[in-house]
């Protein structure tokens, strides 16, 4: 049975659905601009089409806002425990396998976050499960800031884990189902940039500030989160999913503006979710079936991609790998390290629209190949290129290629095979190290290169698609 927009709804004598059906039609008949070469002349716009799409961009671009308050939550847990190493350990009397413990036990309460991620954001919506996201982040740093001891640092860290685990996945779904299709790569880009600022704002905080003022800093990106949540409408496709006509129909209009004509793009949302009503509920078994095997094969494969490159390798050790390289401290390394990220993630969002996702997906890969042999200079290169292309883009494609009845359970699995990626990357980059490091990097290049045939050959481009036009040509 094929799952395809416009399809099986029972309305198709309507004039409307008729004309979303002959759409998706021309989509599937032909060579879908989904799988021509990724460098294509620019399209041009009619410019009516662009005032409807951009008719309150206010309006998303504060929901935007909100949501990526969420993301610089993720980047300042990540980055929170690096800086106060030394100093949590010598104030609590920790042993080194302690304050691992504390490091590493994030990622399993990520995991745990990411397992259950798509499911809590389909039965609570994708608003509620910010809001749950930042009260576990909260509890967690209240825990920490009051710890005496390993028992309740270690609670804490584990809770902001699971807090963060369910952010990674809720977040570029949501601005991904709210933002129109010209804005929608640059604006899922903000939540890469997000991350990585609110890691190097932990990373340059902790160097002057106490590990127990640190920890209420983080308290500050949830506050502004569950505030702006009341200001913002819910994600309109979830909204249409649920049934919630009336409010599907307020939420669309809030986010194109009054005055915009939002009765194609909400006919095309109600055509999509129509079709998918009599299909059974998806259990995780049920992706591997051949209609949802391309997709799930692209999110799963550059997230491996994304992790087997080595970032989580050099990031957690970078000061080391600086000091290696003939530096006398490893701060100067750390701090370019911060400090480089945040600039070239804007460059990724604002190429993100315009070149589309498959080059920056595949020039960053064939950039990192010169990591082993530029030594310092090719770490900062290695950050760069990463910053641009794999940091990003997998989450907004990944955000991009689900139809939405399975996106919560795909969605979960996705993230959740990138946070056990990130775990064995960082576990044995050192034991790696110790045994090669020309071998360690080269192992690294060649993931990368693999990325660039893989991107090549499967990974569509999805620039200038709506979410339900990126589906049916999937699904074709």
């Amino acid at each position: 049975m094929e799952n395809r927009p416009g399809l099986g709804s029972g309305r198709a004598s309507q004039p409307q659905d008729m004309a979303i059906d002959h759409q998706y039609k021309d989509i599937e008949n032909g060579p879908s601009e989904l799988e021509k070469p990724f460098i294509q002349q620019a399209k041009r716009v009619d410019s009516d089409e662009e005032i409807d799409e951009n008719g309150s961009i206010l309006m998303v671009l504060l929901s935007t806002c909100v949501a990526v308050c969420g993301s610089f939550e993720f980047g300042s847990c990540v980055g929170y425990s690096s800086p106060t190493q030394s100093a949590i350990r010598e104030d609590l009397k920790l042993s080194l396998s302690q304050f691992s413990m504390f490091g590493s036990i994030i990622t399993i309460g990520a995991m745990i976050g990411a397992i259950t991620s798509g499911r809590i954001a389909d039965f609570i919506g994708r608003k509620g499960a910010m809001r749950m996201s930042a009260v576990f982040c909260i509890t967690g740093w209240l825990a920490v800031f009051f710890s005496m001891e390993a028992y309740l640092l270690d609670i804490g860290r584990f809770c902001t884990g699971y807090g963060i685990g369910i952010f990674s996945y809720v977040v570029p779904v949501f601005i991904a189902e709210i933002a129109p299709k010209n804005l929608r790569g640059g604006l899922a880009t903000l939540n890469q940039l997000m991350i990585v600022c609110g890691a190097s704002v932990a990373y340059i905080l902790g160097t002057v500030i106490t590990w127990r003022t640190l920890a209420l800093t983080g308290l500050l990106p949830c506050i502004l989160l569950l505030v702006g949540l009341f200001f913002i409408p819910e994600s309109p496709r979830w909204l249409a999913k649920v049934g919630l006509q009336k409010e599907f129909e307020f939420a669309l209009r809030k986010l194109r503006g009054k005055d915009a004509d939002v009765s194609h793009e909400a006919a095309e949302i109600q055509a999509s979710i129509d079709s998918l009503q009599d299909l059974p509920k998806v259990r995780m078994l049920d992706l591997f079936d051949a209609k949802y095997m391309r997709p799930l094969i692209i999110g799963v494969g550059l997230m491996v991609f994304q992790q087997f490159g080595g970032i989580n390798g050099i990031g957690f050790y970078s000061s080391e790998t600086f000091v290696a390289a003939g530096f006398s401290s490893g701060k100067i390394g750390t701090i370019s390290y911060a400090i480089i990220q945040v600039p070239i993630t804007v460059v990724g969002a604002l190429l993100m629209d315009k070149s589309g996702r498959r080059p920056l997906l595949m020039g960053e890969a064939l950039l990192i190949e010169w990591v082993p042999v530029l030594a310092v200079s090719g770490v900062l290169v290695y950050i760069a290129a990463f910053s641009i292309g794999m940091g990003a883009v997998p989450w907004v494609i990944m955000s991009e290629i689900f139809p939405i009845h399975v996106k919560g359970v795909a969605g979960s699995l996705v993230v959740l095979v990138n946070w056990l990626g990130a775990w064995a990357v960082s576990y044995t980059f050192n034991f790696l190290m110790s045994w090669s490091s020309t071998g360690t990097f080269s192992i690294y290049a060649g993931f990368c290169a693999l990325t660039v045939v893989f991107v090549a050959k499967i990974v569509p481009e999805t620039k200038g698609k709506t979410l339900e036009q990126i589906q049916a040509s999937i699904n074709s």
